[in-house]
């Protein structure tokens, strides 16, 4: 999933006039771009890159599925997609709408027992939509999630809980008046999706999208094939780690797909082929709300980023071992899918980049963290809360010799030193970086993730 808040079978489709030219690198040029992030092709890393224009379909592959499996990858490499899967989520909404099983506009109460009590605010009811756009005004997470295993975080969360948190929340500011990226409302609205269609959220995305569109490497629950098919996936320190599940907020990244069969999805999306869902999708894409920032606009489950008088549609995904990436420009007709078995945050970089040269790549630098054993008396002295703005701030704490820090609304991470300074997480590509003052204490904290530096000043013990 998101973690962004301080928090190739050709179909030969002609055009009326020429074929275009697809603006996307060649193949040989997308291998480079590709062993340029992962180095040893042998190491278990992988990424496959799915191209999609009018001149069909391409797919780049380069890695290994694991470390000392020698088998190639390609288009039907599985792999987790994260995030991706809320705009399946989205589009099964927007599916449900057009055949009058919902609006959009429904409170997602009406779709939920009559005990859970959904939050408002101003009399103001959240609604599908605002769950769709992410203005709902529900956290990213609920503040009752708190997983037994860090290594599957999600599997023990259950519909209990979520109920129990939408029962006693109270909104901190009025519904659809702002931002904020919520895995929560994501994962609520693929479950009333599902109680209203009187199925399962997998059955749900199944039949209304996977099956019609011919995606059957496309699930929640792995097949035996797609088992033997999947891409080992990579902590940020590289180290394998375990698959996540997603039973009760699946609705916000509990998918497994291949390069092949998201390269189905983007046909669709692109008008390439004819699908009973197509209209749906137009219908996703059709809305524009505030986004993360001023270059960014949030469509049904979707992102647009408007660049260079050109749009692109897209969303990304990440889980603990995976990050992803799907985006299209309707205007160029072109797609790309970017599926990798690393949490690195590099990884984000590459569709962007073909979509659009101008998005630039950065310089990789070493793929792992150096880590080192610190005093824990060291420690010590960042030990504090540090504030981003008046509703954000991180704790940072120690247990024994073991460094944590949480920030509002998450659950509490391990952090591991690279210098005495200098901090990275294992399960997120983020790092914190400490100033102290002449005498040594600690006086802010910088959070570096995705591109971005986020600062901290620390709060006094009064405070």
């Amino acid at each position: 999933m998101d973690t962004r808040r301080v928090t190739l079978v050709v179909l030969g489709l002609m055009f009326s006039s020429a074929i275009v030219l697809s603006q996307v690198p060649s193949n040989v040029e997308i291998r480079n771009i590709l062993a340029d992030r992962i180095g040893d092709e042998k190491a278990g890393l992988a990424i496959v890159v799915g191209v999609i224009d009018a001149n069909g379909r391409r797919v780049v592959a380069y890695g290994s599925l694991a470390n000392g499996d020698n088998r190639r990858l390609d288009g039907d490499t599985v792999f987790e997609i994260g995030s991706m899967t809320k705009v399946f989520t989205s589009l099964a909404m927007i599916d449900m709408a057009r055949r009058g099983e919902v609006a959009v506009t429904d409170p997602v109460a009406k779709y939920l027992p009559t005990s859970v009590k959904v939050p408002e605010r101003n009399g103001r009811k959240i609604t599908l939509a605002d769950l769709s756009t992410h203005s709902s005004g529900l956290p990213r997470m609920p503040t009752n999630f708190a997983p037994k295993d860090a290594a599957n975080p999600y599997v023990d969360y259950t519909v209990e809980q979520l109920y129990d948190f939408l029962s006693g929340y109270k909104l901190e500011r009025d519904i659809g008046s702002e931002y904020e990226y919520s895995n929560l409302g994501a994962g609520l609205l693929g479950h009333a999706l599902a109680l209203r269609a009187g199925m399962s959220y997998e059955s749900l995305v199944r039949s209304r999208i996977c099956d019609p569109l011919g995606m059957t490497d496309t699930r929640m629950t792995l097949t035996s094939g797609m088992k033997t098919r999947l891409a080992v996936g990579h902590n940020n320190a590289l180290t394998p780690v375990a698959n996540w599940d997603i039973p009760t907020l699946a609705g916000a990244g509990a998918f497994r797909s291949t390069a092949n069969d998201m390269l189905k999805f983007l046909a669709a999306a692109l008008g390439f082929v004819e699908a009973p869902i197509a209209p749906a999708m137009a219908d996703a894409v059709s809305i524009r709300r505030p986004g993360e920032n001023p270059e960014t606009q949030m469509a049904y489950g979707w992102e647009v980023r408007t660049k260079d008088a050109s749009s692109i549609i897209w969303k990304g995904g990440a889980t603990g071992g995976y990050r992803t990436y799907m985006g299209y420009d309707p205007k160029a007709r072109v797609g790309v899918v970017v599926l990798s078995n690393m949490l690195r945050a590099a990884m984000d970089e590459i569709g962007p980049h073909l979509l659009n040269a101008s998005n630039p790549l950065s310089k990789m630098g070493p793929l792992a963290h150096p880590e080192i054993t610190l005093d824990p008396k060291i420690f010590d002295r960042y030990v504090g809360t540090y504030q981003f703005d008046p509703n954000e701030s991180v704790t940072v704490s120690r247990d024994e010799g073991h460094f944590y820090a949480q920030l509002t609304g998450q659950r509490k991470l391990e952090v591991f030193a690279e210098t005495n300074r200098k901090f990275f997480y294992k399960v997120v590509d983020a790092e914190l970086e400490f100033e102290v003052d002449s005498r040594g204490a600690a006086t802010q904290v910088t959070l570096h993730q995705n591109g971005r530096n986020h600062i901290a000043k620390r709060l006094s013990e009064a405070r």
